[in-house]
């Protein structure tokens, strides 16, 4: 089949790479400038420089909605558009062009998690798995009939960064294997079920702010959700701020106000966590190791020299 592919970053890079190593002929890619926001800085593997060592058209767009970019596309004549991580809305007159309409490839298990960083919101809210989603693209932003998913399981001390590796391995096998069944018109169309639908708003810095009346256990999976290179999970202390880069569940209860610098466990220094932490039920976050906005990294034990004072959402 002639295929135009539309991606961003090192998930549109895995996607034109299975393209390029598969029997169908590329024909157009469009992808985004290189963008300023700290989570399109991560993972940047730029798709128009593959796309140009292979000697494949590329065009630059924020929006796909130019004159010029739909002559392009017309005149690239394909048979299936091919999306991966393209950041704007498609409209109908570019995802109903091909014969075959368009494949968008997603990194969710959808209906669950459409939108943005799929996998850090789900880690975030203990899934016990993730994967990767190829669908027929429609007018609702990553609602269209479904062909196939893959998953990988989510381990108790999984870091996003995990999982993106293991995620990012299933693009070329669910592209290709989308293409083949497409191609031989064996493809069986599943709709989604709407009411598991959810979706996600682009991460900020505000989504990595720590407030500490959240339970320990969700703490605990946000600073594995925000592991390097992404921006870290933080919170402030006596006016600076403070990232946190590992962390654990306390395996005592602890009472009092959350934010609350408490005392030594393990090999870290309890945090007192959870909006009910006045009864002494909760369990409290253990601060293992953390980050000053210097760029030093320190163990817990050495960075907080005595007990007491908060950790605070604001300086």
């Amino acid at each position: 089949m002639r295929v135009v592919m539309f991606g961003y970053q090192t998930w549109g890079h895995r996607t034109l790479r299975a393209l390029l190593d598969s029997e169908h002929e590329v024909r157009l890619v469009v992808t985004h400038p290189k963008s300023e926001h700290a989570y399109e800085k991560i993972w940047d593997d730029s798709v128009a420089e593959l796309a140009a060592e292979n000697d494949v058209p590329v065009l630059l767009r924020q929006r796909p909605d130019d004159p010029e970019l739909l002559l392009a596309l017309q005149e690239a004549a394909p048979d299936i558009i091919v999306a991966n991580n393209w950041r704007t809305w498609l409209p109908p007159e570019v995802f109903d062009l091909p014969p075959h309409g368009t494949l968008n490839v997603h990194d969710s298990l959808l209906p669950k998690y459409a939108g943005f960083s799929p996998l850090i919101w789900a880690l975030i809210n203990g899934e016990r798995e993730v994967g990767v989603t190829a669908h027929r693209m429609d007018a609702e932003l990553d609602a269209g009939d479904i062909v196939l998913q893959r998953s990988v399981p989510v381990g108790p001390a999984d870091t996003a960064t995990d999982l993106f590796h293991r995620t990012v391995d299933l693009i070329g096998p669910i592209v290709r294997d989308s293409l083949d069944l497409i191609a031989s018109g064996r493809a069986r169309w599943i709709p989604q079920d709407r009411s598991q639908a959810s979706f996600f708003h682009k991460r900020s810095l505000e989504d990595s702010r720590i407030d500490w009346t959240w339970p320990a256990e969700d703490l605990e999976r946000l600073v594995r959700a925000l592991s390097d290179p992404y921006p870290n999970a933080f919170t402030y202390h006596r006016g600076e701020r403070l990232r946190v880069v590992a962390a654990s569940v306390s395996k005592s209860c602890y009472g009092g106000t959350p934010g609350r610098v408490f005392i030594r466990e393990g090999d870290g220094v309890v945090i007192v966590a959870g909006a009910q932490a006045r009864d002494g039920r909760c369990r409290g976050l253990v601060i293992e190791r953390v980050r000053t906005e210097d760029g030093a990294e320190h163990k817990a034990h050495d960075y907080f020299q005595t007990m007491g004072g908060y950790l605070t959402p604001r300086p």
